[in-house]
């Protein structure tokens, strides 16, 4: 669905009758994929000429890269590898959260928390009935998330301009002033259907982090992030811009909120939009800094699980 073809943020609620900034019925009573309808065949293509030498880049984090020590109380990677004798031959089974590592957040995940309403209206009954796949993740695997993304490097920004660290760890927001002033350090051109990828620098922080420092952290409750600010300005700028968001984060957003409402009521329950947390964007962000361009190709399958609520992303950044 083009731009042209989509109400202003200012028309928002679409259903009037329903909370907060909500575009229910946009794309019909029925619909599964949300804000990926704007990732329309035209837009792929175009997306496509991102492609100019081939360099691949995953951003997907390690499944088992918290170890034993997950945030938000989620349960731990856990793989088994057995032989099948008398073969000499391996299988193995893995047991995971879908959230304790590279995540995308499907419609399943979050409601409107005062209104207990998910996209397009759908409860918790809706959900947990037998058999049930509304608006499951595994709708999304048909058509993948593919398009034009654009890694905003808020990081390298603040370093690059001598501004002070943001501990990763605590509650601090990125606001849309600074994403902005990164867009331009960047000389990035923002397109409609982009898909938003922005690096607070917590993998990095993560990773040099002592295994004491972090068990000290999962267990802060709730627990605490730099994230994007919770602002109506924000949400705009998400509205008229971009297909999906993702960041490097465990929560994308300042976490906890500082506002009476959460981005991903928004995101997810009101519009249908994805959201990625916890990428690993540190070797995206040298091939970014080596080109001097900041878009490229992105290519993302949410797993086919109907009915599941989160999906690791398997996406590949090519420049």
């Amino acid at each position: 669905m083009p731009a042209t073809s989509i109400p202003s943020f200012d028309e928002l609620p679409v259903d009037k009758t329903g909370p907060f900034l909500n575009a229910w019925g946009l794309y019909g009573k029925d619909d599964e994929l949300g804000f990926l309808n704007r990732l329309t065949d035209d837009l792929v293509k175009e997306a496509a000429k991102e492609i100019q030498s081939g360099t691949r880049i995953s951003l997907n984090w390690p499944m088992d890269a918290q170890n034993d020590l997950p945030f938000f109380g989620r349960q731990i990677f856990h793989k088994q590898v057995y032989q099948k004798p008398p073969r000499i031959v391996n299988d193995d089974t893995w047991t995971f959260n879908t959230q304790s590592s590279s995540q995308w957040d499907g419609l399943r995940h979050f409601a409107y928390q005062k209104e207990a309403k998910f996209y397009n209206g759908v409860t918790l009954d809706d959900i947990h009935c037998d058999h049930s796949t509304v608006i499951g993740i595994g709708a999304w695997s048909e058509k993948g998330i593919i398009g034009r993304g654009v890694l905003l490097d808020y990081e390298a920004w603040r370093e690059q301009q001598g501004k002070p660290a943001k501990d990763a760890f605590k509650a601090g927001i990125i606001s849309l002033e600074e994403l902005k002033a990164v867009a331009e350090w960047e000389g990035v051109e923002l397109k409609f259907g982009d898909i938003l990828i922005i690096r607070s620098g917590y993998i990095a922080q993560y990773n040099n982090s002592s295994r004491e420092d972090l068990e000290a952290l999962s267990k802060i409750m709730p627990p605490t992030f730099l994230g994007v600010e919770q602002s109506e300005e924000m949400l705009r700028w998400i509205w008229e811009n971009f297909s999906a968001v993702a960041g490097d984060q465990p929560s994308f957003e300042c976490w906890p909120s500082t506002k009476p409402y959460m981005l991903h009521e928004v995101l997810l329950a009101g519009w249908g939009c994805p959201i990625g947390e916890m990428f690993d964007l540190e070797a995206l962000s040298r091939q970014c800094k080596k080109t001097g361009r900041y878009s490229f190709f992105v290519a993302s399958e949410p797993c086919n699980v109907p009915g599941g609520v989160a999906s690791p992303p398997n996406i590949i950044a090519i420049q």
